[in-house]
């Protein structure tokens, strides 16, 4: 019995039945309302519905952020990430329609440390973010909490992010232990997950080793932040994976390189000969890597300022009119007709290279794609790498990218 059943019956006649009433207009609006949002809600759940991609002549864009602790604990994960930089650049260069990436970086450490942030903002010089990451060192820490809510707050709004809906925006924060929550006048997660939301900008969190307390925020932060949350080894567990053309690959990276011609002011001649020296410096992994990007980035030598075999393909610097003193050392003091056949003559050179490059670097793609399906049947698809890659794979999707 319930409590209607206890009411006393009316001691009257049975009412007779009431006989159905018109719906009003406004009824039939709202009732009309309801069944359009359910159907909306509907298709946007399909599992068939196809996201659209980028509006006619926007070309599809990445952006990425790494807030990456670089504490004492941290050394394993950071020497990984200078190794794979390239691998995840050239892998999402494989998404159709083809991306413009631009990655920026975080990195922190806590109060008292040599520095509490240091950041590279978004850039689309992959060049300068492998220099950069070059210069982290794991040091500091040592208090157990971290800096992370200044960091994560200085990722989502001191970084140039596009504000295009239709771009994919995501930060990964990778650590292995949680925020001070007792610093004063410091933004807290919470705050910057709402910043985030309201920007477009997805937080994913990657847990190196296995703290509880980074397992809790890292999950809430992942969740507030509508992205992924990973917990893999605390070095990264990155595999070493040497193609069998990557030595090849090494030495034609080393003959580009040698086509290289710095050129502009004092300061432009000396970047271009820096990222020369880094790309020699790098081992043959991560030298067929960035080949790798390049090649699918249009074929240049390098990333950010171009040198002038590059420049005067893309018709920017007419090397007959060019100063004496932006000139590289050993175009000068010649006649203007000889400056321009040496610039083309190294031109034809590096288009040779470039061809070879090309055809190798689609044999390793096809050696690569065998590779993660071995390491994923394996079971050993958990390593920092391939867990960012996933991430990326499954939350572009909404922006209409694809990969094969």
């Amino acid at each position: 019995m319930n409590d209607l059943d206890r009411l006393p019956r009316a001691a009257r006649r049975p009412r007779q039945p009431r006989q159905p009433r018109r719906p009003r207009r406004r009824e039939l609006a709202l009732l009309a309302a309801l069944v359009l949002g359910s159907a909306l809600v509907a298709h946007a759940k399909a599992p068939d519905a196809v996201p659209a991609p980028p509006p006619v002549g926007q070309a599809a864009r990445i952006d990425l952020v790494f807030a990456l602790d670089t504490t004492g604990s941290m050394s394993g994960l950071i020497e990984g990430a200078k190794q794979k930089i390239w691998s995840i650049a050239s892998e999402l260069m494989s998404a159709q329609p083809t991306p413009e990436i631009r990655i920026g970086l975080v990195a922190y450490r806590d109060r008292g440390d040599a520095y509490v942030t240091r950041r590279l903002d978004l850039t689309d010089d992959i060049d300068a973010v492998w220099a950069e990451l070059q210069q982290l060192r794991a040091d500091g820490g040592g208090d157990g909490p971290e800096s992370v809510n200044q960091a994560l707050h200085e990722a989502v709004t001191r970084l140039g992010w596009s504000r295009s809906p239709s771009v994919y925006k995501a930060v990964f924060l990778v650590g292995d232990a949680p925020p001070h929550m007792d610093y004063a006048n410091e933004v807290q997660y919470p705050e910057t997950l709402r910043v985030a939301r309201e920007a477009g900008i997805v937080i994913n969190t990657v847990q190196c080793g296995s703290i509880p307390d980074t397992a809790r925020v890292w999950r809430t932060i992942a969740s507030g932040g509508g992205g992924h949350y990973a917990a893999i080894a605390q070095d990264g567990a990155m595999h070493a994976m040497l193609s069998p053309v990557d030595d090849e690959l090494a030495e034609l990276n080393r003959e580009l390189a040698g086509t290289v011609m710095a050129y502009g002011d004092a300061e432009a001649r000396e970047e271009v000969r820096a990222k020369r020296g880094l790309a020699l410096a790098a081992s043959p992994a991560v030298a067929a890597s960035r080949l790798d990007y390049l090649s699918k980035s249009g074929g240049r030598a390098n990333l950010g300022a171009r040198d002038l075999v590059d420049a005067v393909k893309e018709g920017l610097v007419d090397v007959k009119t060019l100063p004496e003193a932006e000139l590289p050392e050993d175009l000068r003091g010649l006649g203007k007709a000889e400056r321009e056949e040496r610039v083309r003559a190294r031109l034809a050179e590096r288009e040779a290279i470039q061809k070879r490059i090309d055809g190798l670097v689609q044999e390793r793609e096809s050696w690569r794609r065998a590779e993660l399906e071995r390491l994923a049947a394996e079971g050993k698809d958990d390593a920092f790498d391939l867990e960012v890659l996933e991430s990326v794979r499954r939350q572009a999707a909404e922006k209409g990218l694809r990969w094969k």
